[in-house]
């Protein structure tokens, strides 16, 4: 943690918050609900990464265990529009990912999808053992419309909380009980229209991991990214972007997650992030290989295919 003080100013970046909103009769639909929550829909069936929610602040995280808010997740998930869901997938099990994914997937009838450490935490919060699915890297499983991929990928360094959960968390639970777990990359192919997303949950990446797939967008986490080396970034951009050829990138996990979502969103503070430097190496990049760089608005369904 550097001693900077302050946060980046969210109104510099105006005119990226212009990713493309999803009009009627859109066959597929992408809304972000901070972090890495994301809602895939079709209007008959979706999956979602995290589906985190509760964003305790940064006193609580410090100074107490942690449980899910069952206020904030309720509101939230009639905020974004969801009953049903095929499946529940935290990209890792750090708590800002996976914290509530087992109460939403209660709520929903969701499966939790994921690695072992996924799978402890909806033990944990008593979700019977037929909806945790534990994947196998790299080969799809098919949820509704959709096939989903599991990518074997990492936590961008530095991982405060590294290792993999061998024990059921039941909540309350401190934030170091959960550990960052399999790190994946998300590839979800919508079988009926044929687009294919990645979701890139943090700003880590095995090299050569994504090799030979294809995705049209890229939801790409910047969590930790701009307090790396740039050569760092310009790697994560090679091994996350090029390597699938996405046309279309939309930029996750700059946001302050110790925030909650009914007060208006500010960028993670100088002292953990630093988006201005994210910003203009990958807005330089983005334009090099005339990708459309965005960041996304708070509930908005968006069509990032259009």
């Amino acid at each position: 943690m550097r001693l900077r003080l302050g946060r980046p100013n969210l109104a510099d970046y105006a005119g990226y918050f212009d990713a493309p909103a999803a009009r009627d009769g859109a066959p597929l639909t992408v809304t972000w609900a901070g972090v890495t929550t994301l809602l895939i829909d079709d209007g008959e069936s979706a999956v979602m990464t995290d589906g985190f929610f509760s964003r305790p602040s940064l006193a609580e995280v410090g100074l107490r265990s942690l449980s899910p808010s069952a206020p904030r997740i309720d509101g939230s998930l009639a905020r974004i529009g969801i009953q049903r869901l095929e499946a529940v997938m935290p990209v890792h099990t750090h708590f800002d990912h996976a914290m509530d994914t087992a109460a939403v997937a209660e709520r929903t009838g969701a499966k939790v999808v994921g690695g072992k450490s996924a799978r402890q935490v909806g033990l944990g919060h008593g979700l019977p053992d037929d909806r945790l699915v534990v994947v196998t890297p790299g080969e799809a499983i098919t949820l509704g419309a959709y096939d989903v991929t599991l990518v074997e990928s990492e936590h961008c360094p530095p991982d405060r909380f590294p290792g993999v959960i061998t024990e059921p968390i039941a909540p309350p639970a401190r934030a170091s009980a959960y550990k960052c777990g399999e790190a994946w990359s998300t590839l979800v192919h919508h079988r009926p229209s044929d687009r294919r997303l990645l979701i890139v949950g943090s700003a880590g990446f095995v090299p050569g991991a994504l090799a030979g797939q294809r995705a049209d967008v890229v939801y790409l986490g910047v969590g930790q990214l701009g307090v790396q080396p740039e050569q760092y970034l310009l790697d994560y951009w090679a091994q996350a972007v090029r390597a699938v050829g996405a046309r279309r990138v939309v930029l996750t996990h700059w946001d302050d997650f110790f925030r909650p979502l009914h007060k208006p969103l500010r960028a993670l503070p100088y002292a953990g992030d630093d988006l201005d430097v994210t910003m203009r190496v990958l807005s330089r990049l983005a334009g090099e290989d005339g990708v459309a760089l965005h960041l996304p608005t708070l509930w908005q369904r968006a069509d990032p295919w259009n």
